[in-house]
């Protein structure tokens, strides 16, 4: 079990975009840790989300973290942009161009934390040469694209192999994709400290729920036993 703080991490992909401000306030107000920001670009991945602008407009709703997830290709020519619409956090993907380390560079130009995220069919071999250059490793547990997306079983041995790849190495390791109450514990056991979760806690967009559901990933994420 990771000894990393646990953050909850809601995914506004599954909110409710003709009243996203609100979302926003809702899941600030619910006890979010972080948002995390889903930028697609139709291209890398099978459909397209927003882009920097809506993503700034958003921005001065909350002073939590944006965890800027982008699954565009070529992405380097984006980062300066996310970063300055209010990024935090940006992760790239190992797949999404040639020289990862150079886009790794561009992210920390810009002052912001650097983090890589590898899709299911992906090995850890890729990312084993740069993780003194990351602040955070993304293992993807579905093929993104879309939300509502069930949790692919064979990502959580991979899990357990990325925790023991960063070692002592103070990187966080973030999980997105099927994540809900049932496997946060197990995924905690994993190494898993940041939890992205989309239909699990914005599902029916009633935010009346959005504190219950939060509570209940980060309490089966907390209270597991290695």
């Amino acid at each position: 079990m990771t000894t990393r703080p646990i953050r909850i991490a809601p995914s506004i992909l599954s909110a409710d975009f003709s009243r996203l401000g609100e979302e926003v306030r809702a899941l600030d107000a619910a006890g979010a840790d972080y948002f995390h920001v889903d930028i697609m670009d139709g291209h890398f991945v099978p459909n397209i989300s927003f882009g920097p602008m809506v993503m700034q407009s958003i921005r001065k709703l909350t002073t939590k973290v944006f965890d800027v997830h982008l699954m565009i290709a070529p992405v380097d020519p984006y980062i300066a942009a996310f970063a300055k619409a209010g990024a935090d956090s940006i992760t790239v993907h190992a797949e999404a161009g040639p020289h990862l380390q150079r886009s790794l560079q561009a992210i920390k130009a810009e002052g912001k934390r650097a983090g890589v995220a590898i899709n299911p069919a992906t090995p850890l071999s890729a990312v084993e040469h740069i993780l003194d250059d990351i602040d955070l490793l993304l293992v993807m547990s579905i093929n993104p694209g879309f939300g509502g997306q069930t949790f692919i079983p064979h990502a959580m041995e991979k899990i357990r192999q990325a925790n023991a790849l960063i070692g002592s190495r103070p990187i966080d390791l973030e999980v997105d994709g099927g994540v809900s109450a049932d496997n946060a514990g197990a995924l905690a056991a994993a190494g898993i400290n940041i939890f992205v979760a989309g239909t699990a806690i914005l599902g029916g967009n009633d935010v009346s729920t959005y504190a219950t559901r939060i509570v209940a990933i980060r309490t089966a994420a907390s209270t597991v036993t290695a």
